[in-house]
C-alpha cells in the first residue's frame, strides 16, 4: 500500500538539465529500450529522461511512442495486486502512468493503427475507471486516481482527433464542476476551457453553462471564479452570447478588483464578435462604462466609436442612448468621452426632439466640462466647434465659452491653443469653409481589433498559442501613446471592403487641432513599427493573388490531413521535426479569412522562407485567394503568421495547394499540402419546417441531383459526435422532420458569388450493422457527389 523509493539514478539529472550532454545516435535506441526494463524505477527514470530529450530532438525518439503505449497499457489494464510493490492506495504505478501520458503529449497521435487502437483502449479504460466507486476513502487514493484522469484528458485534448473521447472527457469534467473539493472544480474548469475550443466537444461543453454561471456567482475562491469566467468566454457562440454577456455584466458589479479589467475586455470582445444587432453592442459597452468605468481601457471605447462611425444604421440609436446616459447625476469620464465624440458627429440625428435639442445637448456636455481631465476637455472643445457647424444657433453661446478667460488664458497650452484657434476659425471662416473643415468623419479603415491582444497581455506571458481556442486575434498590439479621439477635421480615403467584418478599425483620429500636432492617436493594432495592413490593397502593402508555380506534388498524407479539417476550422495542419503549420479560419457566406501560423521548431533560423497558395488547373476561376507576404527569415523557436482572404466564385471540387519553401542549415526544404478549403466551408445553414423540407426534397428528385453512399462506420457511432460533425460540416440540423428519430436531417445553401446551390441531406445510422446510409440532394450533380464523398469520410 506504499509507494517504494524509485529515485532515478543520479546520472539522469544532469542529462535532463542539459540535454546536449547526451550524444544521439547509438545512445538513442538504448535509452528508448529502457522503457521495456523490468525494474519500474529504471522505467520511471527513463521516461523522465526521454521526455526531456525528445523536446529537443523529437524525431530521434519517436520510436518511444509504441513502447510507451505498450507500457501504459500493461499498467492500466492491471489490477492493484499485479503491481503490488508499485501500487499506491489501490492505484497501480500512478507516478509512472502520469509520466507516460505526458511523454505521449510530445508527439501527434500514433500513425500505426494497432498502436493507436491500443492507446485509445487505454484512454477509454481510464475514463471507465473514473466512473467506478472509489476503493478507498483516503485522500491519497482520490489524488492518485485523479492525477491519472486529468493527464489522460490532457492527452485527449492534445490529440483532438477522437470525437468520442473528447465528449466523454467533457462529461467526466462536468461531474467535477460540483465536486466538494475546490481544487477539482478549478482543474475541471481549466480543462473544459481547452475542450471548448474543439469543434467536437464545444456543444458538449455548452450543456454545462448553468453550472458554470452558478460557479461564477457562488464560488468563494477568486481563482475558481476567474476560471469560470474564462470558461464562459471560451464556450460563447452566437446561440448563447447574450446570456453569457448578461451574466458577466451582472457579475462585474461585484467582481474582485483584480480581475475586473479582464472581465471588461472579455465582455467587449464577445459583444463585438457575436453582435447581430449593433444596438445591443452599443448598450453593452455603455453598460460596461457605467458599471466599471475605471477598468474600461482606451481600446474598448475607441472600438465602439469606430463601429458607430462605420455603421449608419446604429448612429442615431447611439446618439440617443449616450445622450440619456449623460443625464445621470454621476457619470464616468469615459462616458463623457464617448458622448462628446458621438454627439459631435451625430447629434444632429436626435436634434429634432425638443428634449435633445442642440442647446440641451451643449448644456448637458458643458455641465461635465469642469469635472474632467485636460484630455477630455480638449475632446469637448473639438465637440463644441463641431456643434457650431451642425447647429448654427449655438454659435454665440459656444463662442462665449471659447472667449472666456478660463480658456484663452488656460495654464494648459493644448486647451489654450484649441480655444484660441477654434474661436478664430468660427469667426473668420465662411459657412462653406467651416462645413468643409468640420465635415463628418469618414468610415475608418478596417484593421485588426486590439482588444483581444490587450486581454492576452493582461493574462501575461504563456496565455496560450494562437490556436488554443480559435478565438484569438492574430495581431498583438500596444498603445504607444496618444490621447482620446475627438471629432476629426481631416478626411481619410475610403477603406477597402471588409470581407467578413472580422477586423476592427483603427482608433479614431484625434481632431487636427490647428496647433499642428497631427494625428494624436497612434495605431493601436500594431505590434512594433509595422502596422497590420487593411484587407484591401494599399500603396504600402498589397495582398497578392497567388498564381500557378512550379511546385512538387502534395505529400502522400495530404488528403488525410485535409480530411481532418472538413468539419472543423482550427487546428494543426502539418507537423514534423522542423516545422509546424497551424490553421485558424472563419467563413461567412461566400467569403472566408484564414490565418496560417508557421512555427520553427528548431533552434536554427529558416532562410528564404516562402509560403504560397497555388491554384491547380482552372481553380482560380472558381476560388480567389489573396495572400499576404511573410518575413523571409523565421528565427528558431519563432512563429510567423500569414493572412489569406478567400472568395468562392463558383462551386469547386478540388482545394488549392499550399507550397512552403525555405532553407534549413543551407539545405533547401520543400513541402506541398492541400489547403483546408472545401466547398462545404461556404455552407449557410438553413432552417425549414418539415413540410417545406419534403416539398424541396421532391423538387430535387432527378437522378443526377442525388448522391447516395452506404458505408461501414470507421468510428464509434455516438449520436452526439455525429451531431457535432454535421454541424461542423455546415448544415443546419432539422428536428422532428424524419419519422425515425435516430436519423439526421439537414439543410443548407452553398454560397458562391455566381449562384447559390441548395442542399438537403439525410444520414441514417444502423447501430446494429455498424453502417450508415448518406443521401444528399442538390441542384448541381457534381456538388451532390462531392459533398457526399466529403461527409462520408467523416464517419
Amino acid at each position: 500500500m506504499t509507494w517504494p523509493a524509485a529515485t532515478p539514478p543520479s546520472c539522469a539529472w544532469p542529462c535532463t538539465a542539459s540535454p546536449d550532454l547526451v550524444p544521439m545516435g547509438e545512445w538513442t535506441a538504448r535509452v528508448v529500450h529502457l522503457l521495456n526494463d523490468q525494474h519500474m524505477g529504471v522505467v520511471t527514470a527513463a521516461v523522465s529522461l526521454i521526455t526531456c530529450l525528445c523536446k529537443k530532438n523529437p524525431d530521434d525518439f519517436k520510436t518511444c511512442v509504441s513502447l510507451a503505449v505498450s507500457r501504459l497499457s500493461r499498467i492500466v489494464s492491471s489490477a492493484s495486486t499485479d503491481l503490488q510493490d508499485y501500487t499506491y492506495y489501490f492505484v497501480p504505478a500512478p507516478w509512472l502512468s502520469v509520466k507516460l501520458l505526458r511523454l505521449l503529449q510530445c508527439y501527434p497521435p500514433p500513425e500505426d493503427a494497432a498502436v493507436k487502437g491500443r492507446l485509445v483502449e487505454c484512454l477509454e479504460t481510464v475514463l471507465n475507471k473514473a466512473q467506478e466507486p472509489p476503493k478507498s476513502k483516503k485522500v491519497q487514493h482520490s489524488n492518485a486516481k485523479n492525477a491519472i484522469l486529468f493527464e489522460t484528458i490532457s492527452l485527449i485534448i492534445h490529440y483532438d482527433s477522437e470525437p468520442n473521447l473528447l465528449v466523454r472527457a467533457c462529461n467526466q469534467l462536468g461531474q467535477f464542476l460540483q465536486h466538494r473539493e475546490t481544487n477539482l472544480r478549478y482543474l475541471a474548469l481549466e480543462s473544459m476551457c481547452t475542450l471548448a475550443s474543439s469543434e467536437f466537444s464545444h456543444e458538449a461543453v455548452k450543456t454545462h453553462i448553468d453550472t458554470v454561471i452558478n460557479a461564477l456567482k457562488t464560488e468563494r475562491d477568486v481563482s475558481v471564479r476567474q476560471r469560470a469566467a474564462d470558461l464562459l468566454y471560451a464556450m460563447c457562440d452566437r446561440s448563447n452570447a447574450k446570456q453569457i454577456v448578461s451574466e458577466m455584466l451582472r457579475y462585474l458589479e461585484t467582481a474582485d478588483y483584480a480581475i475586473r479589467e479582464e472581465i471588461v475586455l472579455k465582455v467587449a470582445i464577445l459583444a463585438e464578435k457575436y453582435a447581430v444587432d449593433y444596438s445591443w453592442y452599443v448598450d453593452t459597452i455603455l453598460n460596461l462604462i457605467r458599471i466599471a468605468g475605471d477598468y474600461v481601457s482606451e481600446e474598448v471605447w475607441y472600438r465602439v466609436l469606430q463601429i458607430v462611425t462605420n455603421r449608419d444604421d446604429v448612429q442615431g440609436y447611439a446618439a440617443k442612448t449616450v445622450f440619456e446616459a449623460l443625464q445621470a447625476p454621476a457619470c464616468h469620464e469615459n462616458m463623457v468621452k464617448v458622448g462628446g465624440y458621438i454627439l459631435g458627429e451625430f447629434g444632429n440625428l436626435i436634434a429634432g426632439d425638443p428634449r435633445s435639442s442642440p442647446p440641451v445637448q451643449f448644456s448637458l456636455l458643458h455641465s461635465k466640462f469642469h469635472l474632467c481631465s485636460v484630455a477630455t476637455r480638449a475632446l469637448l472643445l473639438s465637440t463644441y466647434i463641431k456643434f457650431i457647424n451642425l447647429f448654427p444657433e449655438t454659435k454665440a453661446t459656444i463662442q462665449g465659452v471659447l472667449r472666456a478667460g478660463s480658456q484663452l488664458r488656460n495654464a494648459d497650452v493644448e486647451l489654450q491653443q484649441r480655444a484660441v484657434e477654434y474661436l478664430t476659425l468660427s469667426s473668420v471662416a465662411s459657412t462653406d469653409v467651416l462645413a468643409t473643415v468640420l465635415e463628418e468623419m469618414p468610415p475608418f479603415p478596417e484593421r485588426e481589433s486590439s482588444i483581444l491582444a490587450k486581454l492576452k497581455r493582461k493574462k501575461g506571458p504563456g496565455a496560450g498559442s494562437a490556436l488554443d481556442d480559435g478565438r484569438r486575434d492574430p495581431s498583438s498590439s500596444d498603445i504607444n501613446g496618444g490621447v482620446e479621439p475627438t471629432p476629426s477635421t481631416v478626411s481619410t480615403p475610403s477603406p477597402s471592403a471588409d470581407l467578413l467584418g472580422l477586423r476592427a478599425a483603427p482608433p479614431p483620429a484625434a481632431a487636427s487641432a490647428p496647433s499642428g500636432t497631427g494625428n494624436l492617436l497612434v495605431d493601436v493594432s500594431s505590434d512594433g513599427p509595422a502596422p497590420q495592413p487593411s484587407l484591401g490593397p494599399t500603396p504600402e502593402e498589397a495582398f497578392l493573388s497567388s498564381g500557378p508555380e512550379d511546385i512538387g506534388p502534395p505529400i502522400p498524407e495530404a488528403d488525410e490531413l485535409l480530411n481532418k479539417f472538413v468539419c472543423k476550422n482550427n487546428g494543426v495542419l502539418f507537423e514534423n521535426q522542423l516545422l509546424q503549420i497551424g490553421v485558424k479560419s472563419e467563413f461567412r457566406q461566400n467569403l472566408g479569412r484564414m490565418y496560417l501560423f508557421y512555427g520553427n521548431k528548431t533552434s536554427v533560423q529558416f532562410q528564404n522562407f516562402s509560403p504560397s497558395v497555388v491554384h491547380p488547373g482552372d481553380l482560380q476561376t472558381h476560388l480567389a485567394v489573396q495572400t499576404k507576404r511573410v518575413a523571409a527569415q523565421v528565427d528558431g523557436g519563432a512563429q510567423v503568421q500569414q493572412v489569406l482572404n478567400i472568395e468562392c466564385l463558383r462551386d469547386f471540387l478540388a482545394p488549392p495547394f499550399l507550397s512552403v519553401r525555405f532553407r534549413y542549415g543551407g539545405a533547401p526544404q520543400s513541402l506541398t499540402l492541400k489547403l483546408p478549403v472545401t466547398i462545404n466551408k461556404f455552407f449557410q445553414p438553413t432552417e425549414m419546417a418539415a413540410q417545406d423540407f419534403f416539398q424541396r426534397w421532391k423538387q430535387l428528385s432527378l437522378p443526377q441531383q442525388e448522391a447516395q453512399k452506404i458505408f461501414k462506420a470507421n468510428h464509434p457511432m455516438d449520436p452526439e459526435v455525429t451531431k457535432a460533425k454535421l454541424l461542423g460540416f455546415g448544415s443546419a440540423l432539422l428536428d422532428n422532420v424524419d419519422p425515425n428519430p435516430e436519423n439526421f436531417v439537414g439543410a443548407g445553401i452553398i454560397q458562391t458569388k455566381a449562384l447559390q446551390v441548395g442542399c438537403l441531406l439525410r444520414l441514417e445510422p444502423n447501430a446494429q450493422a455498424q453502417m450508415y446510409r448518406l443521401t444528399l440532394r442538390t441542384s448541381k450533380e457534381p456538388v451532390s457527389r462531392h459533398l457526399c464523398e466529403l461527409l462520408a469520410q467523416q464517419f
